[in-house]
């Protein structure tokens, strides 16, 4: 076939780079469907793959890192299925050349070939273009902001529930208050370069964040001797901003805030390195925010140690003494800051460790959990797995549908729908934990849960904030906005996830009724779960939305607490999730508040909630469904007489605290049960509220244009002042265009020459009906009248009737009167003559007992021949 090439086969040499090139080109294309070995360059190349490296990716020749050739190859086959279509192309073509090269045939990427070789007559079924995760696929790598730089390790760690109960810290009083010296008298170990703040606005994303070669941030080891600890936050959800030495084992910690904004620190999560064993280390954090915290009550930091977590399987756990929260004293005169101190000692030398807030819960382990769902044959006949649509960055927002098939159309439109969402807010991973409790249960093969399936259609978004949590923020997207105060928002473009969530449950509210709606969140100040609910108006169903939480408190006693549920609905509240769902209709709509600290109630008082702890809560919320919509109500009932006895005590409580009695055997079920609630103690969000980050400038523009050319406002007039210019403007003007008017119409004129204006209900009336008569003299000048006869003093009477008629009729509170003594008869003087007078009876007891108005009919008046 190639007879010129034959001399340099029998010497193994190398063949032409291009016909190489042009093969494998050409091969991937499914142009090549011979075996390899029936061409005659097949000897050369198996010596090319035998002594290059370069092509060989797996087998057993070494580690496929080790046998890329540069750094920027190996960051493309970190994440092969997000980078570009020919960098892609390349890239698959050269992992799967090897296994090209064992199979008899190449297949083509459209048409499909069986085991011998023959083509299918059909081409590849399209593949879904909203499912996702088919067996085959990786995980879609997470999108970052383009200003952040990000590590290429992954982190990953391994969940585990400690034996024994963590109980909170117990303050002695004597808690070491550090003085707070910054990085004029300490050594920056560790800082960011950049961070986008308040002055920036979210531009572009990309898989593995700011392009280049990523820094060392932390400082380099003089030896082995040298203890500093090497901190890094790069990573999925990390947020550490500054790390400040001021004594050997003691640093100061600056939290980064949310992106785009300039506050939001509360959450934390950052890795640290060269630890040593039995020594007390010192961390205070040097910019929290919030006034009132979990810490001063007894809640620990969580640490990870990653020898234990691979050496005993040991997990995440409660570590920390000598815990303080307290002002700190060297403001900037901006904002207080707040400050968060411990100690803490590691369990090994040069040790890898990890601090957190709360249990961490990334894109990636959603992604992870989602996978093994998709690719289970069992649960992904009654678990739809599509996506609801893209973040500003371009992550993938999930949606879950989950119910069993239908055996009918009827059974299928007679269920009722379920909404649960969850990480609104990025930094409050409590919210899914209970979500994988939620989700683990509603799959499994329990009866329980087949019942639900059966009589439920439940529709999951797991993470509504993906950029969020990506980038470790504690409450806002990267529109630098808090999402749970944007649900009643139009901008589609600036809040997508919302606004589709919103969209969806329009949609599925269009079709059927939706049952509950909850989303869940974490709470940084109260222990306990609760919920937020909304308080109904509807005498129907009063008290109806205060069942389901009492069954839930009664279904898990020693978690959820009844008493610290709010069903007030403020003003501050009312673009949130949980009031916009209600507006829409859904009258079973919660926010789930878990602490990130623990229970104060039964057998675990005083003790940490573990993720197994908010596992079960999310089993709790399923149990609780099917008591709730169990078709025997007696439980129903039994809770909503509770609720009554329970509303009843609030209230004599509520008065009693006033100092008023008050009889509540009839009256009491009147009274607003928004009065007798307080205010919800939630997050003030009221910073985040407003247009997003991008938008801010080009409203300042158009505010500033709208005051250039906005006109004075003009000052109120009175009624008097009101009266005075239309007379002036519209009464005079007819007037005096009546004068001359009879007789150019060819009849004498029965108007006098209009006496000056006067504040007096005579003249008013008067010169009303010299305007009703200049109408109808101005209808004669239009023709209308050549050949009537009417006279004028009939007229004036008829003017006058229709007049008062109409007046009373429109209001009747008016008593009009005419005096008899004036005469209508045609000999008489019409116009002067005739004094109606409007007159308006008033409360006894005020000033005067009529008060004369003036009436401004519009009466028009039709002459027949």
């Amino acid at each position: 076939m190639f007879p010129a090439l034959e001399p340099e086969l029998k010497q193994e040499t190398l063949p032409d780079p291009y016909e190489d090139f042009m093969y494998h080109h050409l091969q991937y294309y499914g142009y090549y469907k011979a075996q390899r070995g029936s061409l005659p360059n097949s000897a050369t190349h198996q010596h090319v793959w035998k002594n290059n490296p370069r092509y060989l990716l797996n087998g057993s020749f070494g580690k496929r890192e080790d046998l890329i050739p540069d750094r920027l190859q190996k960051e493309k086959h970190l994440w092969p299925s997000c980078l570009p279509s020919t960098v892609r192309r390349q890239t698959r073509a050269m992992s799967t050349d090897s296994l090209m090269l064992s199979s008899p045939f190449v297949k083509s990427r459209q048409l499909l070939y069986d085991d011998i070789g023959k083509v299918n007559p059909h081409l590849r079924e399209p593949r879904d273009l909203f499912a996702l995760f088919s067996g085959s696929e990786l995980l879609q790598a997470p999108r970052w902001p383009i200003e952040c730089e990000v590590i290429k390790e992954r982190i990953h760690h391994i969940e585990w529930v400690p034996p024994q109960p963590e109980y909170f810290y117990q303050p002695t009083g004597n808690e070491k208050i550090p003085e707070i010296v910054g990085e004029e008298k300490g050594t920056i170990v560790y800082q960011l370069d950049s961070v986008p703040t308040e002055d920036c606005y979210f531009t572009s994303s990309r898989v593995g964040g700011k392009r280049g070669i990523i820094k060392e941030l932390s400082v380099s080891l003089q030896g082995p001797e040298d203890n500093t600890l090497l901190f890094e936050s790069r990573f999925e959800s990390g947020n550490l901003q500054k790390a400040v030495r001021v004594n050997t084992f003691e640093y100061e910690l600056t939290l980064r805030t949310d992106l785009y904004t300039n506050k939001h620190t509360q959450w934390f999560y950052f890795r640290v390195q060269n630890t040593r064993k039995d020594v007390t280390y010192r961390f205070t954090i040097v910019n929290l925010l919030k006034a009132k915290s979990l810490y001063t009550v007894g809640m620990k930091p969580l640490m990870y140690s990653q020898l234990d977590a691979s050496t005993h399987s040991i997990g995440w756990r409660r570590e920390g003494n000598e815990i303080k929260y307290f002002r700190n004293t060297a403001e900037d005169g901006q904002q207080p800051w707040y400050c968060l101190t411990w100690t803490a000692r590691f369990p090994h030398d040069r040790d890898t460790c990890f601090f957190a807030h709360f249990y961490p819960y990334t894109y990636t382990d959603l992604q992870r959990f989602l996978l093994s769902v998709a690719n289970s044959p069992v649960k992904s006949q009654f678990c739809k797995l599509r996506t609801l649509c893209r973040s500003l960055a371009g992550n993938t927002v999930y949606l879950l549908t989950i119910t069993n098939p239908a055996r009918t159309p009827q059974e299928a439109a007679a269920k009722k729908a379920v909404v649960l969402t969850a990480r609104v807010h990025p930094g409050e991973s409590n919210g899914s934990w209970i979500m994988k409790g939620f989700l683990d249960f509603i799959l499994s093969n329990s009866p329980d849960a087949q019942l639900l399936r059966d009589i439920f259609i439940f529709k999951v978004v797991p993470m509504l904030n993906p950029d969020g949590v990506i980038v470790g923020n504690y409450r806002c997207s990267l529109a630098g906005r808090d999402l749970n105060r944007h649900y009643k928002t139009i901008l589609k473009e600036s809040f997508p996830c919302i606004w589709h969530t919103r969209n969806m449950i329009k949609r599925l509210l269009e079709e059927r009724e939706v049952l509950l709606y909850c989303d869940f969140h974490g709470h940084s100040r109260k222990n306990n779960i609760f919920l937020y609910g909304c308080n109904n108006t509807s005498r129907e169903f009063w008290l109806h939305e205060r069942v389901f939480p009492l069954m839930l408190s009664k279904n898990a006693p020693d978690k959820f607490s009844f008493h610290s549920c709010n069903f007030k609905v403020q003003k501050c509240k009312e673009g949130t999730g949980r009031v916009v769902m209600w507006r829409m209709g859904i009258l079973n709509s919660y926010t789930m508040e878990s602490t990130f600290g623990g229970s104060t109630l039964g057998n675990k008082r005083d003790t940490h909630f573990t993720t197994e702890d908010l596992k079960s809560l999310g089993y709790h919320v399923c149990d609780t469904l099917l008591d709730f919509c169990d078709p025997d109500r007696t439980k129903f009932m039994q809770c909503l007489a509770e609720l009554k006895e329970l509303l009843q005590q609030e209230i004599h409580k509520k008065f009693k605290e006033l100092g008023q009695d008050i009889d509540l055997e009839r009256s009491w079920s009147d009274i607003s049960l928004s009065d007798v609630e307080s205010s919800t103690s939630g997050s003030d969000s009221s910073l985040s509220d407003g247009l997003p980050v991008h938008l801010l400038n080009i409203a300042d523009e158009l505010n500033q244009k709208k005051t250039m050319y906005k006109k004075k406002k003009k000052a109120l007039k009175s009624r008097k002042q009101r009266n005075k210019q239309y007379q002036r403007h519209t009464l005079m003007p007819e007037s005096k265009l009546t004068e001359d008017a009879p007789e150019r119409a060819g009849f004498p004129s029965t108007l006098q020459k209009p006496p000056a204006f006067f504040r007096t209900s005579e003249n008013a009336s008067s010169s009303m009906m010299k305007y009703e008569k200049s109408r109808l003299n101005k209808s004669q000048l239009n023709g209308r009248g050549k050949s009537t006869s009417l006279d004028p003093t009939d007229m004036t009477t008829l003017i006058l009737t229709k007049n008062i008629d109409r007046i009373q009729k429109e209001k009747p509170g008016f008593t009009v009167s005419c005096d008899p003594k004036r005469s209508t008869n045609p000999s008489q003087e019409p116009a002067p003559s005739v004094k109606p007078s409007w007159s308006r009876s008033r409360h006894p007891g005020t000033r005067g007992s009529h008060r004369t108005a003036v009436a401004y009919p519009s009466l028009h008046v039709y002459t027949y021949p």
